[in-house]
């Protein structure tokens, strides 16, 4: 069976701050911007990884999800309490410094863990986690 990562969901409150970010500080690509019932989400992804994507929702998009449920995951996401992802990186300290020249929160400065990779975090304008890893070369 061959399984693989196509989509990964990331909810933001204002997809133009968002854009600004992982489009124009990240260098993601916009590979859809899609708007549908005062909705609306954008798909972006690494030009190293053309299978791959990520999509910026609002919070709350499930069209099931009640009134109340979409209050929850706002409020969830304005504490910064959502789930981001993982990028890796091949110069944790100079994407560092890109990231945080841009203004983002920084969560944790670079640093060499115990498992074996260097990684930095920050804060997304909505708030959710992001690490970069480097892995250790061969």
């Amino acid at each position: 069976m061959d399984v693989k990562l196509k989509q990964c969901f990331i909810a933001v409150d204002d997809h133009d701050k968002a854009l600004a970010f992982y489009r124009d500080v990240l260098g993601l690509e916009v590979r859809n911007d899609v708007g549908f019932e005062n909705m609306r989400w954008v798909t972006l992804g690494s030009p190293l990884q053309p299978d791959v994507e990520i999509v910026l929702e609002p919070p709350g998009a499930n069209p099931d999800a009640s009134p109340a449920d979409r209050q929850a995951m706002a409020e969830l996401l304005a504490k910064g309490m959502l789930r981001g992802v993982i990028f890796t990186t091949e110069d944790c300290d100079a994407l560092f410094e890109r990231v945080r020249g841009s203004g983002a929160d920084v969560l944790q400065e670079p640093t060499d863990q115990p498992y074996g990779v260097r990684d930095c975090a920050f804060r997304d304008p909505a708030g959710n986690q992001l690490r970069f890893l480097q892995r250790p070369t061969q």
